[in-house]
């Protein structure tokens, strides 16, 4: 367990290629596998770490991220000391109460990392799913005397996405011994196979350090400014992370990413290992499946009433889906009603949206149809 460290959470992503889905919460706050969060992922992975001391870093639309998140109380940080802290914009002597990167949210943190009593700082970003403790990467990095480590799993080194999957897609170049000698940004094709999943460990005098500096040369990008920037003179180390990766940074990934958690020998390795993903609790009653309603290969929350046939699909709280419909291969958020003898495949619903009778929306896996929050079809 890592007593030595505190996490910094950076909740500002601003990623277009997730239009509609971000217009009104933050990435972090968007909804996964039927009662998650996105950021539930980071979080966990630092509690589940034995760290006690949490920081997020929002920046824009983080009511609904300040809502799920609460008093931390279901992460076990309601404290009286320690415990979790929501850190957001504002202007002041030192801070200028806008984010135009990384850089600057952390500039206008600084003075929690200053007050922190842990040497380290374990610095994420919020569009990352996946599950693991970071135990072992930080035995490697106080090890290797390492200036920074950063956490990647591999991909394929030709792997591109497409344009719209190229958000902070970096990649990393590693020596034999692990460290990093090349960082790429979000290359069309690239030759490099090692993938960032935004983590990295730091010591907090070096973090302070490198912001102020960054800062005052009027740089904003983290990992171009700060870490490719920083390459020749600082001792920039890798470390694998081999299990289940999801990054949220377009709407392919972020419907991917769900289809891909009905696969139940992936639900049992990222939700029932021994580090559990926690999440805020919401009591609602179980789902209901009236006679002649078929449901199959899918995740069907609490509070919704089945009456239609649901395939291949991720169904968020409190979902009615009437008569003669079907629903295949798509992503439904809390409070949707979707109507009797409506058609749906590879479709995203956002919040309270309503589908009318005999509505028929056809998507594709690569690019499913997404309907905005609160919409009527």
């Amino acid at each position: 367990m890592i007593r030595d460290a505190f996490g910094l959470i950076y909740a500002g992503e601003q990623i277009i290629n997730l239009r509609e889905l971000v217009e009104s919460r933050a990435v972090g706050a968007l909804p996964i596998a039927g009662r998650y969060r996105v950021i539930d992922f980071a979080l966990s992975n630092m509690v589940n770490s034995g760290i006690r001391t949490v920081a997020i870093a929002a920046n824009r639309n983080y009511n609904s991220l300040m809502d799920h998140l609460a008093s931390g109380k279901s992460w076990d940080l309601s404290r009286k000391s320690d415990g979790l802290f929501l850190l957001t914009p504002y202007a002041n002597r030192d801070n200028q109460g806008i984010s135009r990167g990384m850089i600057d949210a952390l500039k206008n943190s600084l003075g929690f990392i200053r007050r922190s009593k842990e040497q380290y700082c374990i610095l994420t970003g919020s569009y990352t799913v996946f599950n693991r403790t970071y135990d072992d990467m930080m035995k490697s990095h106080v090890e290797s005397g390492a200036d920074i480590t950063i956490l990647y799993n591999r991909m394929a080194a030709d792997h591109s996405g497409g344009d719209g999957d190229r958000f902070e897609d970096v990649r990393i170049k590693l020596a034999k011994n692990g460290v990093v000698t090349n960082i790429e940004i979000n290359p069309g094709l690239s030759s490099l196979g090692c993938m960032s999943m935004d983590v990295y460990i730091i010591r907090k005098e070096v973090l302070i350090y490198l912001v102020e500096e960054c800062f005052a040369k009027g740089e904003h990008h983290f990992v171009d400014n700060l870490l490719r920037g920083n390459l020749d003179r600082l001792k920039i180390m890798g470390f694998e992370h081999t299990g289940y990766v999801g990054r949220m940074h377009s709407v392919a990934a972020y419907y991917k990413a769900n289809m891909d958690l009905l696969d139940a020998d992936l639900q049992r390795s990222l939700f029932r290992s021994r580090n559990r993903i926690y999440t805020k609790v919401k009591d609602e009653v179980p789902a209901k499946y009236i006679c002649d309603s078929k449901v199959s290969n899918s995740i069907v929350a609490n509070g919704c009433i089945i009456e239609g046939e649901v395939r291949n699909s991720v169904i968020f709280r409190g979902v009615y889906i009437g008569k003669g419909t079907v629903v295949k291969n798509s992503i439904v958020l809390p409070n949707v009603e979707i109507n009797d003898n409506a058609e749906l495949e590879n479709v995203i619903l956002d919040k309270d949206v309503s589908v009318r009778n005999r509505s028929r929306l056809i998507g594709n896996p690569a690019f499913p149809v997404v309907i905005r929050k609160g919409a009527m079809v």
